[in-house]
């Protein structure tokens, strides 16, 4: 995939370890920048957002305005999902396991943000919180040996989220999550 300068993907800083790596993985693809989960809703100019993980939802800024508020694509990574459940509606519980650990995960549902991908793959994923359940308006696309819900859609708006994390190399067919949503974001 070449680089694309007239499409720009922001990924909010939630204060993970991981979300400079987000920002790696597309930036030779699109216009891209990490920016404070803070930042005013309406200082958002992007084609689409991605929600890095974190430690915390309580420390998870204006991600919930973001949700409500922005018509663009929004890809919820770990937190950022959990963001997404509870914003909208749906439970989030402390996980059976905690730490970092591969996680096979089965699509249930290929859809636009896992097209392509294979009926199970090997995912890098913390469960130490995740969605226990599902918010209205929303469908399950993949779930887990640990986790029912391991990745989501709504179903009328460019919401997407996963549980594990596309942006590193242990997770297989990461790549190719990331580019379904850049591809989204050019509709």
């Amino acid at each position: 995939m070449y680089h694309d300068e007239t499409m720009r993907i922001l990924v909010v800083n939630n204060y993970g370890q991981f979300n400079h790596l987000i920002r790696r993985a597309i930036r030779e693809k699109v216009e891209t920048d990490l920016i404070s989960n803070q930042t005013a809703p309406e200082k958002i100019d992007a084609d689409g957002l991605i929600l890095g993980g974190g430690p915390t939802l309580e420390r998870a800024g204006r991600c919930a305005d973001y949700l409500r508020d922005l018509d663009i694509p929004i890809l919820g990574i770990c937190l950022g999902m959990q963001l997404m459940g509870t914003t909208f509606g749906g439970k989030v519980i402390a996980g059976s396991m905690g730490g970092y650990a591969e996680v096979n995960v089965q699509v249930l549902k290929e859809d636009d943000i896992l097209k392509g991908l294979p009926a199970t793959f090997k995912t890098w994923a913390s469960h130490m919180d995740q969605v226990s359940v599902l918010p209205e308006g929303f469908e399950i696309l993949a779930r887990s040996n640990v986790c029912e819900i391991e990745a989501m859609k709504h179903l009328t708006r460019p919401l997407y989220g996963v549980q594990w994390h596309p942006e590193v190399v242990h997770t297989e067919y990461g790549p190719e999550l990331l580019d379904n949503f850049i591809a989204l974001c050019k509709r």
